[in-house]
């Protein structure tokens, strides 16, 4: 990271100490880092509530197809299973979208307001950094009449370069005297303003798959009279296959 863009007018004398331009670049550089993660993690968050959406909405349409199907006119205990399913799909999709909200309220209109912060404090850097190459320009200027011959002419030039020097000296100081001050605390802000957020993510994923181990528990006990396990399903329906295999419409020829 780069404070002097360009070297005209560089005065001899060093007015602003490698320690001090040390701890700026540092702070700032992690004050970049935290606005790049912020970006990234609101990004990742509003994928996930949508792909969070889009997976409830689709298993209601699989289990509102699934009603739909011919089969549940002619087989009362299919109507009833899929009836279920169907029930607590939408039930499902009624606490997810819950959630969803929560996590906008909570963790995504969080992020995005912190994230409209950063381009006031980038802001604030560059106005340092054009102070620190004005205050650049004059101390050149003001060492330039220091090393001609000692006129009239020349020392009254000499006067009016460091009165001009002054303000604008003082002006550069106060900038990154704050900037010093304040980009760590902002920095350390991002503790206290993002440990609610995250708390009431991890409430409303657990409020929500409470809620998911209630219905589908419910649902089990509506749809598995038989009680069978998965070896034994699994083998049930190879046998029902086979027996559609041997059927002559699907044999090989």
């Amino acid at each position: 990271m780069s404070w002097i863009p360009f070297k005209i007018g560089q005065p001899k004398k060093q007015i602003v100490s490698k320690t001090v331009e040390r701890d700026f670049e540092r702070e700032y550089e992690k004050l970049q880092k935290l606005e790049d993660q912020t970006k990234k993690l609101h990004k990742d968050m509003k994928k996930s509530t949508e792909a969070d959406i889009a997976m409830s909405k689709a298993a209601v349409k699989i289990s509102a197809d699934l009603l739909g199907n011919p089969l549940c006119e002619q087989d009362q205990v299919f109507l009833e299973s899929m009836t279920a399913l169907d029930t607590a799909m939408r039930r499902m999709d009624s606490f997810n979208l819950e959630k969803v909200n929560q996590i906008q309220k909570t963790v995504i209109d969080p992020l995005k307001k912190y994230s409209g912060v950063f381009p006031s404090l980038n802001m604030a850097v560059k106005r340092r950094e054009q102070a620190l190459q004005d205050y650049k320009r004059l101390q050149s200027k003001a060492e330039k009449y220091e090393e001609k011959e000692k006129t009239g002419p020349n020392m009254v030039k000499l006067h009016q370069a460091r009165e001009e020097l002054r303000p604008v000296r003082e002006d550069f100081e106060a900038k990154n005297q704050q900037l010093l001050d304040e980009m760590p605390k902002f920095y350390q802000s991002r503790i206290d303003y993002f440990q609610p957020s995250f708390e009431a993510l991890i409430r409303a994923q657990v409020v929500y798959f409470t809620e998911m181990h209630k219905i589908f528990s419910e649902l089990t006990d509506q749809i598995d009279q038989g009680a069978l396990t998965d070896d034994e399903r699994e083998r049930e329906n190879e046998a029902k296959l086979a027996e559609l295999r041997a059927l002559s419409i699907v044999a090989d020829d």
